[in-house]
């Protein structure tokens, strides 16, 4: 069978045309719809469930299905989006708990206070026109003409290709010009003296699950607009191994990951833009931070030996790249800069986050966690600094729970349970409930061992008696229900099972065996700590007492916690603002030390320790 079929998709009303044998997942991608795919479509997650409307236009069930659908989902039109292949047109609609909707984006972080001192530096200039007497060429006299603390590296170059219109330039302008250096040794911009006065970078977070802009006049350091996106890239995995993956195996793939990232940054960019009425082609430096992976798949990296052992990244220094080069649609003369990178798992993001605590240059004895999919820990001080990657999974972004997902509207990021079992809970925007988010997780697991429902061991008790607590159909689990299915958006109960407990536990192992670990390292017991820093959207809506329960953090006093929310977006800013910033983000990336917990010989007996709950190893 040859040609094209047309898939309709509901209730979002859009289609797409491809060729037969095609997946519904491939045709999603095409019309720009949204389907969760935590796996990267390769049918281990059971998230992309949609719903056929004319079963007989589709392919056979496959095994993967048969896994993850009851006999009566399947019966009922329920296939998976990445594992069914469409013979004829079709129309599929994407129920509520299989769709990607905005997240909660945390877009502002602790910014230290920066004396602004940008690498841009902008000057006006009268200058004399030529005469027989005085034929200068046109670059010479534009050099000649700038001021001395502008020479301190002469001879300065010349962007190319503002040279090849400087005659013109300078003409139009009637010798009334403003020049835009970079780095006090490159011309990158000349431009008629009668426009704005101010000039803009943008502060970048490319994150696994977000991209965050923050828009900064460089002549006030105020930031002026923020924009914000999910990173398009999720199409292809929510998890950065499953993406690492489909990078290696073409560079087609990697090309497409990058353009997706460009695509995305240039979207935050017009976003924040618009917001602030400003061109874009006025913003002249922008400065990114992101996970090791990331950074290469922004930059057309190829990303393989990241995720491999020894985790070897390609580059660690800062890298400056021209914007016309990557494409980013700020002025083509710009420059990108992207933060260095401290090891294969530790990125600039944890940089930027070093630099917005300030806890490479504080006396105070210090604990930083960012959490994500990969958590990277730091513990010290300004006398020396430690730090770790801890393989936390992506259970807190909703991956291999049942009914987890992420931080999106009507996801369940509150809960609490009373000594009668009641389970009260709040959603992300008031709706009704679709799924359970990382920071309910959490609450769920200690509010379930604060009421004995589970052991220090992860175990459901089923004895306990409750109408809340019952076994799964067909799969012998026991699960605890969170929500009934009379209050849900998806018309099923909401639960928590005992596979899903394993599951927090394995992430929560990770991250407690990490800190803990590292402070053995330090000779520290969490009491020393002065302070414990917090960082990333995860952490901003922790509940620090329920994370303490379950030792996802320290037990250390409430007024020894600081979260400090989107640290990396405001590094990023900071180092944007000055030079002084980006050199002690380089001073950052060669002082500070890796430790790769596989190779410490405490991490095995620290990590099994850490699978309980409440006992500690230090």
């Amino acid at each position: 069978m040859v040609g094209d079929v047309t898939v309709d998709f509901q209730p979002e009303g859009k289609n797409a045309q491809l060729p037969v044998g095609s997946t519904i997942a491939e045709a999603a991608q095409q019309a720009k719809v949204g389907i969760r795919s935590e796996c990267g479509g390769q049918g281990s997650c059971g998230k992309c469930r949609v719903l056929v409307r004319n079963p007989s236009a589709v392919g056979e069930t496959t095994q993967a299905e048969r896994s993850h659908l009851s006999q009566v989902e399947l019966e009922s039109g329920y296939r998976l989006a990445c594992q069914t292949k469409i013979f004829r047109d079709v129309t599929i609609e994407i129920p509520p708990a299989s769709r990607v909707e905005s997240r909660k984006i945390q877009v502002l972080g602790l910014e230290r206070k920066t004396e602004l001192d940008p690498s841009l530096k902008k000057f006006h200039l009268m200058l004399p026109k030529p005469t027989l007497s005085d034929a200068t060429p046109d670059l010479e006299r534009l050099l000649e003409c700038l001021p001395k603390e502008s020479k301190t590296r002469r001879p300065l170059e010349i962007d190319y290709e503002i040279l090849k219109e400087l005659p013109t330039t300078l003409r139009k302008a009637h010798w009334n010009v403003a020049v835009v250096l970079w780095d006090d040794s490159r011309i990158i911009d000349v431009e008629p003296a009668d426009k704005s006065p101010d000039f803009f970078g943008l502060a970048v977070d490319i994150g696994t699950s977000k991209i965050v802009g923050h828009l900064v006049n460089l002549t006030s350091g105020e930031t002026v607009a923020i924009g914000s996106i999910e990173n398009p890239q999720i199409v292809h995995g929510e998890d950065i191994i499953t993406r690492i993956a489909f990078a290696s195996t073409d560079d087609a793939n990697l090309q497409t990951l990058q353009e997706l990232l460009i695509n995305g940054v240039n979207k935050v960019l017009r976003e924040a833009c618009t917001g602030a009425k400003v061109d874009p082609l006025r913003v002249y430096h922008v400065v990114g931070v992101g996970n090791t992976a990331m950074h290469h798949f922004f930059l057309g990296i190829k990303p393989k030996n990241v995720a491999v052992s020894p985790f070897t990244p390609a580059v660690k220094r800062q890298v400056d790249v021209s914007a016309r080069t990557l494409r980013i649609e700020t002025a083509p003369t710009g420059i990108i800069t992207f933060l260095p990178n401290i090891a294969g798992l530790v990125g600039a993001d944890a940089i930027a986050d070093l630099l917005a605590t300030g806890l490479c240059l504080s006396g105070e004895r210090s604990l930083l966690i960012d959490m994500g999919t990969n958590t990277e820990v730091f513990v010290g001080n300004k006398e020396d600094v430690l730090c770790c990657s801890c393989a936390s999974g992506p259970a807190f972004e909703g991956a291999h729970v049942t009914h987890g997902m992420r931080a999106v509207t009507g996801a369940i990021e509150r809960v609490s349970i009373s000594s009668g079992f009641d389970v009260e809970y709040k959603t992300i925007g008031g709706e009704r409930p679709r799924g359970m988010c990382g920071s309910a997780m959490i609450d769920i697991v200690a509010e379930m061992l604060k009421r004995k429902i589970v052991n220090t061991r992860g175990k459901i008790d089923p004895a306990i008696e409750t109408t809340r607590l019952c076994k799964r159909k067909g799969r012998g689990d026991t699960e605890f229900v969170v929500a009934w299915r009379d209050e849900t958006a998806t018309n099923k109960n909401i639960t928590i099972t005992q596979s899903d407990v394993g599951e927090i536990q394995l992430a929560k192992a990770a991250i407690e065996a990490g800190w803990t670990i590292l402070l053995k390292q330090k000779e520290m017991q969490p009491q020393d700590l002065d302070r414990v820093f917090i960082a990333g959207a995860f952490g901003e809506y922790l509940n620090i007492e329920n994370a303490k329960v379950i030792r996802l953090v320290p037990d250390v006093p409430a007024n020894k916690v600081r979260f400090v929310g989107n640290a990396a977006v405001a590094g990023a800013k900071m180092a944007l603002l000055s030079k002084d910033i980006r050199e002690q983000a380089e001073d950052a990336a060669n002082s500070v030390r890796y430790l790769e917990l596989a190779t410490d010989p405490d991490f095995n007996h620290e990590f099994t320790r850490a699978l309980q709950f409440g006992t500690s190893g230090v």
